[in-house]
């Protein structure tokens, strides 16, 4: 009996994880493909088959947000990875002023995405601080919100500012996680500070890369309420992103449609992000091998 009993325990264990797993993403996960092929509201749920997807990609602007959306996963991902490890490293180099920049940096992380958006605005607006900054150099003023060719990369440039901290405060548990017996080691071999970087940090942080780059692509892949908050998709479809044509739709009460593009939306998700956290791991274990 206590051989049962040891050898049940573990599964058992799961049970209560697995339950919510189920209640809280499986089942809504599988309805919510069989209401993207119906027109429903509130009350009636008609079966339409793929109409709302066969609109969906019909629609002027989702060629636009598509390509919008992956430009933005890719851009602000990019930045975050890059600048998070860099300021990370700079921070657990031994400075005096570490603990305030960890402040510092993870405080925007700390604000709602619509208060940053808004406090931006009065930045980058036509008349805000960063044009009255830049006339003093006789520098014209500059539409970052409402120029096609600046939007994006405001929004881009926003979001970074506000998800850097977390970023960074990922390396830094990474970093600090790594014994310095390594550079020690390293130290006596007359490695230098660059080889120290990519021959014992950078392989050793490879799982909070990992995470960081997860998160960060995820997040810019389904982001919609920064970007609507600061230019509203516009000017013409230039910021328009997969998560702001879904907003737009529900608002209208065109549910069907929207959910449609919520599975849109999740499909291109698993996509890329499953692949690309498969193939990071398997980097990571080539390199510690």
């Amino acid at each position: 009996m206590r051989r049962l009993d040891k050898r049940f325990y573990p599964g058992w264990l799961a049970v209560p994880g697995l339950a919510i797993y189920i209640i809280i993403f499986a089942i809504p996960t599988f309805v919510s493909f069989y209401f993207s092929m119906t027109t429903w509201n509130l009350r009636t749920a008609t079966f339409t088959g793929l109409k709302n997807f066969n609109t969906f990609f019909s629609m002027t602007s989702t060629r636009s947000a598509l390509i919008n959306t992956i430009i933005y996963a890719f851009s602000t991902c990019s930045l975050k990875v890059v600048i998070g490890l860099l300021l990370a490293s700079y921070i657990c180099s031994g400075i005096r002023s570490g603990e305030y920049l960890k402040c510092m940096i993870f405080f925007p992380t700390l604000l709602g995405s619509v208060t940053v958006a808004v406090a931006f605005d009065g930045i980058l607006n036509p008349n805000g601080i960063l044009n009255q900054f830049l006339a003093k150099f006789g520098i014209d003023a500059v539409r970052w919100l409402t120029n096609s060719k600046y939007a994006m990369f405001s929004c881009i440039v926003v979001d970074v500012w506000k998800g850097l901290g977390t970023a960074t405060l990922i390396y830094i548990a990474g970093l600090s996680s790594i014994s310095k017996t390594y550079y020690e080691a390293a130290a006596i071999d007359g490695a230098s500070p660059v080889q120290n970087f990519f021959k014992i940090t950078l392989p050793l942080i490879v799982p909070s890369i990992n995470t960081v780059l997860t998160l960060s692509l995820i997040g810019g892949l389904r982001t919609y309420e920064q970007i609507y908050a600061l230019t509203g998709g516009g000017p013409g479809y230039s910021t328009e992103v997969l998560g702001s044509i879904i907003y737009k739709l529900f608002s209208r009460g065109s549910y069907g449609l929207a959910t449609a593009g919520y599975v849109i939306m999740f499909v291109i998700v698993s996509c890329i992000v499953f692949p690309l956290n498969s193939f990071v791991n398997k980097k990571g274990e080539d390199i510690n091998g």
